[in-house]
């Protein structure tokens, strides 16, 4: 993503890579992927506006990299007269996908496409209008090829929306009266180091410049615009906020238990410990503030 720091567990797609320290069980983190796909939906939600501008009246959205399907279950009810297919590698992610679609109400026109991206993509009945791929592009090896096999699964005049880059979420201040200030930036530092080696565990890994719009040019594609959406929510962040905050801490906390110094381990445990009153669960500092970045471009005609 330029990566914007993510802990292991944060991306939005359902691709599991076998890799060491990189390994992401994302079915056992469906719950976890849900939950922070709601909170952000105020973002998501403004980004499909801003879309819905670019890519009017689509006969097929499909949503490369799904996971539990909250994005495409907005892309339904932004587009209603929208065929949605949610494409992931993993069942049970799809599994919510679907469970979702029904409690919405359109299951009728919403469909799903199990296996690798982008390989995948050549089982769709016909091309995409408009093709989403939010924080999945990255799982891949070859970025360059998957975005040109995403270029041709788009139909003449479709749109190509790419969510990568933005900005490390920002959860509690600088100093938060516990520990070393600056433990935020600490954790995005190590996130950035994991990245790193996820990108270079991947099968055919080939490095890159993120320069995504000149990536979608070399795909064949036009790119159209750039813009990045906001989530913020203020101090004192509501309890499914803490929920969030206190689930993603705990992943890394575990994750990089060997990497992290003895004092912000500490840091750490206080926060995530319900009965201390300096935890993330009490204080009334907690806020999330997000930004992510959406680039668009289209095939042709």
């Amino acid at each position: 993503m330029a990566h914007a720091h993510h802990a292991p567990h944060q991306h939005g797609g359902g691709h599991h890579h076998d890799h060491d320290t990189t390994d992401i069980d994302w079915a056992e983190m469906g719950p976890l992927l849900e939950a922070q796909a709601e909170l952000f939906t105020p973002l998501y939600e403004h980004a499909l506006s801003w879309l819905a501008k670019r890519q009017t009246d689509p006969g097929l959205v499909v949503d490369a990299g799904s996971g539990p399907g909250v994005v495409a279950g907005l892309f339904a009810e932004t587009f209603p007269g929208a065929r949605v297919v949610a494409v992931d590698s993993t069942e049970p992610l799809l599994e919510r996908a679907r469970a979702r679609a029904e409690r919405l109400g359109v299951a009728d026109r919403f469909g799903t496409l199990a296996g690798e991206l982008p390989g995948v993509l050549g089982d769709l009945d016909y091309p995409a209008d408009l093709l989403w791929a939010s924080r999945s592009l990255h799982h891949l090896g070859d970025q360059r090829a998957a975005l040109a096999a995403f270029a041709e699964h788009l139909a003449p005049g479709g749109t190509l929306a790419l969510m990568e880059g933005g900005l490390p979420a920002r959860y509690l201040p600088r100093d938060i009266g516990i520990g070393r200030p600056g433990l935020q930036a600490r954790l995005d530092a190590l996130e950035s180091e994991w990245f790193t080696r996820m990108r270079t565990s991947l099968p055919d890994t080939v490095d890159e410049t993120e320069d995504w719009p000149a990536l979608l040019t070399a795909a064949g594609l036009k790119p159209t615009g750039t813009r990045t959406f906001l989530l913020d929510l203020p101090a004192p962040a509501p309890d499914r906020a803490r929920a969030y905050i206190a689930a993603h801490l705990t992943r890394l906390r575990d994750a990089m238990s060997d990497d992290l110094t003895p004092e912000d381990r500490t840091t750490l445990d206080r926060l995530l410990d319900p009965a201390d009153p300096a935890s993330v669960h009490h204080r009334p500092d907690v806020f999330v503030l997000a930004a992510h970045t959406i680039h668009t471009a289209t095939r042709v005609q």
